[in-house]
């Protein structure tokens, strides 16, 4: 199976920034589309950016213009740089991956990370 491994979750003040990193590690073949979802407290999980393999990406309404999502397909590691941030962005922050194991016909897996807090104080 997959591993992804989240960081550069912290405590920042409103209007600063923060860049998350999750790297994938495993027997991969291929990795699809990747992305972060975040959850504050009491409150569904839901969605903030993905990119696919190619560089397309899509945006939360609410984030659009602030983050940026990125990805480095030869370190199988994507980014979320976040900027002008919010006290309602305060949620934990996880890493998803689309992806394809080594092998012959192996299905798609999506895997999800451990998560990684960000809070953001007013």
């Amino acid at each position: 199976q997959v591993q992804l491994v989240e960081s550069g979750g912290g405590l920042v003040q409103a209007g600063g920034s923060l860049r998350l990193s999750c790297a994938a590690s495993g027997n991969i073949f291929s990795i699809n589309t990747m992305g972060w979802y975040r959850q504050a407290p009491g409150k569904q999980r839901e969605l903030v950016a993905t990119i696919t393999s190619g560089g397309s990406t899509n945006y939360a309404d609410s984030v659009k213009g602030r983050f940026t999502i990125s990805r480095d397909n030869g370190k199988n590691t994507v980014f979320l740089q976040m900027n002008s941030l919010k006290p309602e962005d305060t949620a934990v922050y996880f890493c998803t991956a689309d992806w394809v194991p080594l092998g012959i016909r192996r299905p798609p897996i999506v895997s999800w990370g451990q998560g990684t807090q960000v809070t953001v104080s007013s």
